[in-house]
């Protein structure tokens, strides 16, 4: 059953929830689910499958590379300078083949300290606390109530395996969290909950979630490209 993010409904057919946002949610759409929307008659088998829905889209506007020397918590110049780069309006397809959609589980807010039970770790989406994880690099895990409130408010959340991170991959990471602030825009870096990772890295926004097993600053800048303040309640791209 798909929940809409806009309003209470729900229906039980993905096309009736589409056909649903452009009739009356068309100005309030963010940019991912806008491309849902105009490009549901475009392909079948399109369903929630993220690749497709990326592969529909034409032209990746590039917006350029920007070099620049920095300090984030004693690290030095980027590795290659890909984290300090102005997104594109879109991701490269290619690299994120292997992104997958999840359903909305919801968006109710609940008091801080609330047991809540997510069908996934990480969790996606969900109900969550009133306070948001600000962006940055954290070295200890965060309650998911507050990581979940930052997904809805369009941050890109980045877990990373204790036992796999190297230096330099420390260093990429601190510098995407230093480049992306902000409410509606952050990215936030905290180990894994997870006793047993399914991956090294898993890199998550509001019900997306990519797995990958060696770090590829790349990579992650395209799913920042793709979900970087994006999520349902106040998307700013």
């Amino acid at each position: 059953m798909a929940e809409c993010d806009y309003c209470d409904a729900s229906f039980d057919d993905e096309d009736d929830y589409l056909d649903h946002l452009a009739d009356s949610h068309d100005g309030e759409l963010g940019a991912i689910d806008r491309r849902r929307v105009d490009s549901r008659g475009g392909d079948e088998e399109s369903g929630l499958s993220l690749a497709v829905v990326v592969g529909a889209v034409g032209v990746v506007v590039a917006l350029g590379a920007v070099l620049y020397l920095t300090q984030f918590a004693g690290s030095d110049v980027s590795p290659d300078g890909i984290e300090a780069a102005a997104l594109n309006e879109s991701g490269d397809s290619e690299r994120l083949a292997a992104v997958e959609q999840f359903q909305s589980e919801g968006r109710e807010h609940v008091s801080e300290g609330t047991d809540i039970d997510y069908n996934r770790t990480p969790p996606l989406s969900g109900s969550h606390y009133n306070g948001a994880t600000e962006g940055g690099f954290y070295t200890e895990t965060q309650p998911p109530g507050n990581i979940v409130h930052g997904l809805e408010h369009g941050a890109v959340v980045i877990y990373y395996d204790e036992s796999a991170i190297d230096e330099e991959t420390r260093t990429s990471l601190r510098e995407f969290a230093a480049t992306h602030t902000g409410t509606w825009r952050s990215v936030i870096v905290v180990p894994n909950p997870s006793d047993d990772p399914e991956s090294d890295y898993v890199l998550t926004a509001w019900r997306h979630r990519l797995y990958m097993d060696s770090y590829d600053a790349r990579t992650v800048h395209a799913f920042l490209s793709e979900f970087l303040g994006r999520g349902p309640e106040n998307p700013v791209r």
